[in-house]
């Protein structure tokens, strides 16, 4: 049962990473690449959220924008955009944005906007118990479990349950890719805070006036684009637990404010001029050394101490000995179950690489690394030669999987599709419509395929996939009797 409807205006490689999430909540989605089809999907199917690229080929998020102005039950809108800027967020916002995000698009920002699902009828609601006192309900399991035996970890992990429960700030040190955010996920999944918002926030994702706004929220009028009063990210996790990734970027000034919250557990929004107090746990990372930043005069002492109240140091993956080889089978046997391949094994030089790699980017290059070999090996065994270390040297083991499909006239509309004549050429309305997200997938690729004249690699990159996962999708459609061009 379908919970909500989200529209997506973008290339399908920038959503495609979210239909698990979608899937896994409930969620139905729709694509749009004009003006035209955004529009008849909003008044035919209502979605809750609508997230929108600022430009493509033929089709401005202004326009949309322009369209919201008057219109009543329009959904919000969320812009996006793979390179931003201060200017470009103010002007959106003053247009009628909901707010302005940067690449990649992330799950649990959207999470944070959909509104919550509500029973199916009265009558449901009369059958459903209700829930037990807060006291006397029995603790979800947690979710979020770190994988390793190595003394390090092992130190950390029991140095993260011991404190977990309790409210006090953690900093979280580590190089980049060992697995900060994971740990202060473990920590928020292991408090008494579980079932209230977990947030995260990159501190460098963003210029200091929108990081504040980001951080604290901001009264109507308090700035260019400010057109109503917002809340910040602390007053979103209120109750829960807030992660302030990549600290140690936070401008100086907003360090200082910074410290006030974690203080006097209350802040100012930009432009406001009453307080609000917040009940939020304060967990924080840093790719570099933190207490050096602090002698050049970089970030404030203070704050230092104010965050460092239980140091988290993260050991590098090449310092972790045997859990290198005890990640691969993890990701190996996650990536198997993703892409629905059969049992892969590693060989031995396989084995012996990856014992022997020093591992620059930690558990987030494993993660990559284990997920090309998955989709390169196919089946049987896992060797060198799969981590695709030298790309020129790859030679494809397949036969090429169009060559043997009947063809398809692919310059006629899909079916229920009305023909729409644009500048750029014939544009078909009404192809994508609510369905569910395998049949939206299967249509991505077939419209990529055929933007590409049937090239694989640039329909793949199109899609923002592997080759390897595309041949695979063409291989399920032609097992289901279904016609790929």
């Amino acid at each position: 049962m379908s919970v909500g409807t989200l529209l997506f205006i973008a290339e399908p490689q920038a959503i495609t990473g979210l239909f698990s999430r979608l899937k896994e909540s409930g969620y139905e989605a729709g694509l749009a690449d004009n003006l035209t089809g955004a529009i008849n999907f909003i008044k035919k199917s209502k979605p809750c959220l609508v997230v929108t690229r600022p430009r493509l080929q033929t089709y401005k998020a202004e326009d949309l924008l322009a369209q919201k102005d008057g219109a009543v039950d329009f959904p919000p809108v969320i812009v996006f955009a793979k390179f931003g800027s201060a200017e470009d967020a103010q002007r959106y916002l003053e247009l009628g944005a909901k707010d302005y995000w940067l690449d990649p698009l992330q799950w649990e920002k959207i999470k944070l906007l959909l509104p919550a699902p509500t029973p199916e009828s009265e009558e449901d609601e009369e059958d459903t118990p209700e829930p037990a006192p807060r006291a006397a309900r029995p603790a979800a399991p947690a979710p979020f479990a770190i994988i390793g035996g190595h003394p390090a970890v092992k130190r950390v992990l029991s140095l993260a349950r011991q404190v977990a429960r309790s409210k006090a700030t953690v900093l979280i040190a580590g190089e980049s890719g060992t697995g900060k955010e994971m740990f202060a996920r473990f920590l928020h999944s292991h408090s008494d805070r579980a079932d209230k918002p977990f947030i995260a926030i990159n501190c460098a994702a963003l210029p200091e006036h929108l990081l504040e706004s980001e951080l604290f929220g901001h009264e109507k009028g308090s700035f260019t684009g400010a057109i109503a009063r917002k809340m910040g990210k602390f007053e979103l996790a209120s109750g829960g637990t807030i992660l302030l990734d990549e600290i140690t970027e936070m401008d100086m000034g907003l360090q200082a404010k910074l410290l006030r919250v974690l203080q006097e557990g209350e802040i100012d929004r930009v432009g406001g001029v009453e307080t609000v107090k917040v009940d939020v746990r304060v967990l924080a990372t840093t790719n570099r050394d933190i207490e050096e930043t602090v002698k050049d005069g970089k970030f404030r002492q203070d704050l230092f101490y104010r965050l460092n109240v239980i140091p988290l140091k993260l050991p590098a993956l090449r310092d972790r000995g045997e859990d290198s080889m005890l990640l691969a089978k993890y990701f190996v046997e996650k990536f198997i179950r993703t892409y629905g391949l059969p049992s892969l094994r590693f060989s031995d030089e396989a084995r012996e690489w990856i014992l022997s790699y020093s591992w620059p980017g930690n558990v987030r290059e494993l993660q990559n690394l284990m997920e090309r070999a998955v989709l390169l090996a196919g089946k049987g065994v896992i060797d060198p030669a799969h981590f695709l270390l030298d790309p020129d040297s790859w030679q494809p083991d397949e036969p090429d999987l169009l060559s043997d499909s009947p063809s398809q006239d692919c310059s006629q509309p899909p079916s229920g599709a009305q023909v729409v004549q644009s500048p750029d050429g014939p544009v078909y309305e009404g192809a994508l419509a609510v369905m569910p997200l395998h049949e939206m997938e299967r249509r991505l690729i077939i419209k990529s395929l055929d933007q590409t004249s049937g090239n694989r690699t640039q329909a793949a990159e199109l899609l923002g996939i592997s080759v390897r996962t595309l041949r695979n999708k063409l291989n399920e459609y032609r097992g289901q009797g279904l016609i790929i061009p």
